[in-house]
């Protein structure tokens, strides 16, 4: 039994309904060896430059109509290409133009062809209305007002313009709103700059930015508890050089013991850390803190001692040296770094490289 031929699918249909000239939505660029094409494309441009212009105008406002608006587009600037010399024509393609640019958002288009129009007409309240519409678009408020006074008294009652006239000006509201808030925000974050350098200054702390460091989620602050506001909090690193590993005190108040926070972190009786495989990380007096100054001293600190206390003693009271800076702690990247280490030989082993490596680097 024979078999019976299947229909074309539907995309095969579509394709060849749409290769026929008169259902084609483009035509080629390069229509020589097709003479029906040849024959369409001479009626398009067949007639007097109004009369091809209206052509384009009309299959324009059709392409509108259905939202096609780069389509529309082709077709009005074809209109303009033909150069019609009826002042009225022009002025309607321009402006349809610049309405499918204002659907298209290509606002630097839309200000050009209203300008054209209102150079030719100065009364066309439509290119205007666009214009402004395009100004506010791209956030130029205060030309788009001027715009709508430029209109003339004669749109003062008409709704488009009243509605462009509030947005403008809510918009203008708007935006200096956020400026002040963007300067307010500018000064409390110069204020709070100049606050903190001379904070670091009187705590001997030296700033050492890192721009090409990674982004450190901790910054010094100050105390939002301190009713004076004069306490820092600053992120710091303990380092425990035998392991190779670290931890990360993220918000470490100046005036807190160091035995405090250690403490916290290594109490007794409770598990060590994974790392810690012999059990020497234990707050039962075993441990010991270091902290290495600008100059490369090594100040031993006492379980009793505050950050506050270190930083007095860091500064070296104040004594200028040779390079003529003065010592102190450094904020590396917003963060203090100090050295923790259990007592005995792996104290003395860390103590002998660090002299060592300072003396080789002198």
């Amino acid at each position: 039994m024979a078999t019976c031929p299947q229909p074309p699918s539907f995309d095969k249909q579509l394709a060849s309904l749409e290769s026929h000239p008169l259902f084609m939505s483009s035509l080629p660029e390069d229509t020589a060896d097709n003479p029906v094409l040849s024959a369409l494309q001479s009626l398009v441009h067949d007639g007097t430059p109004v009369e091809i212009a209206q052509n384009f105008k009309e299959q324009g406002n059709e392409y509108f109509r259905g939202k096609r608006y780069r389509e529309a587009l082709g077709f009005y600037t074809q209109g303009v290409d033909a150069k019609p010399d009826d002042a009225q024509l022009k002025e309607a393609l321009l402006l349809n133009r610049a309405a499918c640019n204002l659907e298209l958002q290509n606002y630097g288009l839309v200000l050009r062809d209203c300008a054209t129009v209102i150079t030719a007409n100065p009364r066309a309240s439509k290119a205007y209305y666009r214009a402004g519409l395009a100004l506010l678009a791209l956030e130029r408020v205060d030309e788009a007002l001027d715009v709508c006074t430029r209109a003339g008294e004669g749109v003062a009652d008409d709704a488009g313009f009243r509605t462009l006239r509030a947005r403008a000006e809510k918009k203008r509201d708007e935006l200096r709103r956020k400026e002040e808030e963007r300067r307010e925000r500018v000064r409390r974050a110069g204020e709070e700059r100049r606050r903190m350098a001379a904070a670091y200054a009187e705590r001997n702390l030296i700033n050492v930015p890192n721009p090409g460091g990674s982004t450190n989620p901790y910054a010094p602050k100050f105390d939002p508890e301190d009713a004076t506001g004069g306490t820092l909090i600053l992120p710091m690193f303990f380092l425990y050089p035998e392991h190779a590993t670290s931890d990360v005190i993220p918000e470490f108040v100046e005036d807190t013991t160091f035995g405090a926070h250690l403490a916290a972190m290594f109490p007794s009786g409770a598990p060590t850390q994974p790392w810690d495989t012999e059990g020497k990380y234990v707050d039962d007096g075993s441990l010991v803190v270091y902290a290495m100054t600008r100059r490369r001293r090594l100040l031993k600190v006492g379980r009793k001692m505050t950050l506050r206390d270190v930083c007095r003693v860091a500064g070296g009271n104040g004594a200028v040296g040779l390079d003529g800076t003065s010592d102190g702690l450094e904020v590396k990247d917003g963060c203090l770094s100090f050295v923790v280490v259990p007592k005995g030989e792996v104290e003395r082993k860390w103590v002998e490289e660090y002299k060592s490596l300072r003396e080789r680097d002198a």
